[in-house]
């Protein structure tokens, strides 16, 4: 099981975003492998630490991260933070360490060299409640850029393939080195060679492609998952892009949804409610059969455990709340009023509410219990 991203780092949950980069900056230069080489131990460390930096550097995966924690990011090995490389990692030392450190240590033997990582895409996929509670693997097609076939590149005379230029300046305080991207290659290290025919300026084409996107079950409305390296590729030696995929719940007909917990309305006659009956009511699951006991008021819920959506955090499932009303005919004949009317003094027919009987409030109570 995976260690919590905040314990990763040594921080507190509510650590604000320069405390969260201070603590992966001092992990990052202690586990670093050029500081570690052959330790497989550090290096795993290294990882963990970029991965959680990854998640929590970002507001709108940390706010995922700190809802749903681990689950929020995995489908099928496809999740936020997970499956990062090395070139992902050393990406991110622009950020941590900046320029001026010009190739710190040379982050694994390559002196600062910089990879260029293609775009994301961002894709919307339906699902249905079903779906949602069972998981499903969608097939989508997308649209991506790719490298052109016959497309050459080789290393930015320039930067020398670093991506980086860099610039040193004499001023009263000493000697200042910083560095910026190479205005030639724009930070890709690589020159286009061969265009190939068809292909934009970068040796990039747009090409179509069916892709497999395995959604685990208990995924929310407007959930964001990542497929890695399904998105634009980058020109010459760069890493893919990924594809976002956002989740779009379908409102089911008779079904509706509360956190993991379901609602269903189900209205009884009178006679059913008085004499007692058994209905059938549908579920995420198929039909089940319940039982309305004699005497059935309006208002009562009844609550099947285990019949509602899995829990993305692995929490168990929640629950189906049968809303019970009994139905009031709004016309009657003369034969039907003649019954009721005769009912109006008999004392069964006299509204008797026992201590048993659950108010409201008491009946809200219990859905969120």
């Amino acid at each position: 099981m995976k260690e919590d991203y905040y314990k990763t780092l040594g921080v507190s949950k509510g650590a604000s975003a320069s405390e969260i980069k201070k603590a992966y900056r001092k992990m990052a230069i202690k586990y670093h492998p050029d500081k570690n080489p052959g330790d497989k131990a550090a290096e795993e460390k290294f990882k963990e630490a970029a991965e959680a930096y990854d998640v929590l550097s970002n507001p709108e995966k940390k706010s995922r991260y700190d809802q749903f924690g681990h689950q929020a990011f995995q489908n099928g090995g496809a999740g936020f933070g997970g499956g990062m490389n090395m070139d992902d990692i050393f990406s991110q030392f622009g950020d941590i360490f900046g320029g001026a450190f010009g190739g710190f240590g040379g982050f694994g033997g390559s002196q600062g060299r910089r990879v260029m990582k293609g775009s994301n895409l961002r894709v919307r996929v339906n699902l249905t409640l079903e779906e949602i509670c069972n998981g499903v693997e969608k097939k989508i097609k997308v649209k991506r850029k790719v490298l052109a076939p016959g497309a050459t590149f080789s290393t930015c005379s320039n930067c020398n393939g670093t991506g980086q230029v860099t610039k040193v300046t004499n001023t009263i305080l000493g000697r200042m080195q910083t560095s910026t991207t190479c205005p030639r290659c724009n930070g890709s290290s690589q020159i286009l060679d061969d265009r190939p025919s068809g292909s934009d300026p970068n040796g990039m084409i747009i090409k179509e492609e069916t892709v497999k996107i395995p959604i685990p079950a208990g995924v929310v409305d407007d959930m964001q998952l990542k497929v890695s390296g399904k998105g634009n590729e980058a020109p010459g030696n760069g890493i893919s892009g990924d594809l976002l995929v956002v989740i779009n719940e379908v409102p089911h007909k008779k079904l509706q949804r509360e956190g993991d917990n379901l609602h269903y309305e189900l209205y009884v006659s009178i006679p059913d409610a008085i004499l007692g009956t058994n209905k059938d009511i549908e579920t995420v699951s198929g039909k089940v059969r319940i039982k309305i006991e004699a005497g059935m008021q309006s208002g009562k819920i009844l609550r099947l455990r285990g019949k509602g959506i899995p829990s993305i955090n692995g929490y168990g499932t929640g629950d189906l709340l049968v809303h019970v009303n009994v139905w009031t005919p709004k016309t009657l004949d003369k034969k039907q009023k003649q019954f009721f009317e005769s009912m109006k003094n008999d004392d069964h027919f006299e509204p008797k509410p026992e201590n048993s009987e659950k108010s409201f409030f008491d009946r809200v109570k219990d859905m969120f219990s």
